[in-house]
């Protein structure tokens, strides 16, 4: 049996998608677009009033408020992308019209349009809207014509920095990010200072996805940086579903051997080599972090730039001097690391993995909903959850 020329899922292509908004938003975009528009006429009109004005709104800037205030995180709705096309647009414009107007529009129309995505591509200011600015500078009639390169400022450029100075003040007034910068690390309910991002990147590179888009080879309404980050949050939640509901407090160390920040350093030394072990946390009297110590700090501070005279300055930093005030660190706390990455114990294990391989993070400190130590997490218990789950080789 044939196939339909017309099939039900080619006919499905021309419908979009729902968009993913919620009506809240969209009464955020309607309402700005509202505001936008009555007051970008307004304050034209109050400026140029009717003196000699060909227009005092020009009706591109009915498509620049659904960007400005409906998709305000798009690379179309920047404000360098709204002055800049709509100045290179309008300029263009009103050159091909001068050109070729007389006898032939819809040349100076189809190279006004063509010249000017052209050289919005080239200063990297593509908005949408531009295009519809370069065609009215064409068949805008006699009285625009007449305006010549005025039009250009008055009533374009003048229209295009109210509706976007409007959309920096309302945008932000509603509690969206305007003019849009990408957001590195995405916000989660549980993150505090100190504690580690809730983000990941398991499965690609920053590398991996430019050449991904180099080699799609097309203009997406959305920035590298925003893409990326949309990645990383489905990636992290992919492999917390493949991960499951493992938590730090279920694969950390709880037998911690800790300090004081009044710790003798001599004492802090003897733990670290009679347990073997590489970093010891710092706390204070009510078992909250406040830094760690590591072999690293001890060795800074006396001085080993090299192996010649490596124990006798270490003997050094060690012997307590017996003085009230002395130069030389006597305690943890004048050599410890105060600047500590902590996770919390219910914190899903898949949020460690950006601590190792982008921090080099070999040991984190675990802390409970008090903020007090609750266990210890080292590389090699990381590796082993991962491949006791098989994620890695998954």
């Amino acid at each position: 049996m044939s196939e339909p020329l017309i099939s039900r899922e080619w006919l499905r292509s021309f419908f979009p998608y729902q968009p993913m908004a919620d009506r809240f938003e969209r009464m955020r975009s309607c309402a700005g677009a509202l505001f936008g528009i009555a007051l970008t006429g307004v304050i034209t009109y109050a400026i140029i009033g009717d003196a000699g004005a060909t227009a005092w709104l020009i009706a591109p800037m009915g498509a620049s408020a659904v960007l400005l205030f409906a998709v305000p995180s798009s690379p179309l709705a920047q404000p360098w992308s709204v002055m800049g096309g709509n100045f290179c647009a309008a300029l263009i414009g009103v050159t091909c019209t001068k050109l070729f107007f007389a006898g032939a529009p819809v040349v100076a129309a189809s190279l006004a349009v063509s010249l000017s995505i052209a050289a919005m591509f080239m200063l990297r200011c593509i908005h949408p809207p531009s295009g519809a600015v370069a065609l009215t500078m064409v068949m805008g009639g006699p009285a625009v014509h007449a305006a010549g390169y005025g039009f250009v400022l008055v009533p374009v450029m003048l229209n295009s920095f109210v509706i976007t100075l409007l959309a920096v003040l309302y945008n932000n007034a509603v509690g969206r990010r305007y003019p849009h910068s990408p957001q590195l690390v995405p916000p989660t309910p549980a993150s505090k200072a100190g504690e580690a991002p809730r983000t990941t990147s398991l499965g690609f590179s920053a590398q991996e996805l430019d050449a991904v888009l180099k080699n799609y080879n097309r203009l997406l309404d959305i920035s590298r940086e925003d893409l990326e980050q949309i990645f990383i949050q489905v990636e992290a939640l992919a492999y917390k579903r493949r991960f499951g509901e493992m938590t730090c407090g279920d694969i950390m160390r709880t037998d911690v051997i800790s300090v004081e920040f009044g710790t003798y350093l001599d004492e802090a030394w003897r733990l670290l080599h009679t347990h073997r072990l590489k970093a010891l946390p710092v706390l204070d009297r009510g078992r909250r972090v406040i830094g760690i110590v590591t072999p690293i700090d001890f060795m800074e501070h006396a001085g080993v730039e090299t192996y010649v005279g490596f124990k006798g300055k270490i003997r050094h930093l060690l012997r307590r001097s017996g003085k009230v005030h002395d130069d030389k660190p006597e305690v943890v706390g004048q050599i410890m690391t105060d600047k500590v990455m902590t996770v919390n114990l219910d914190q899903s294990i898949v949020d460690l993995v950006p601590l190792i391989s982008e921090h080099g993070l070999r040991h984190v400190p675990v802390i409970d909903e008090d903020r007090k130590l609750a266990g210890m997490l080292t590389q090699a218990d990381m590796i082993n959850a991962l491949y006791g789950h098989k994620l890695i080789s998954g």
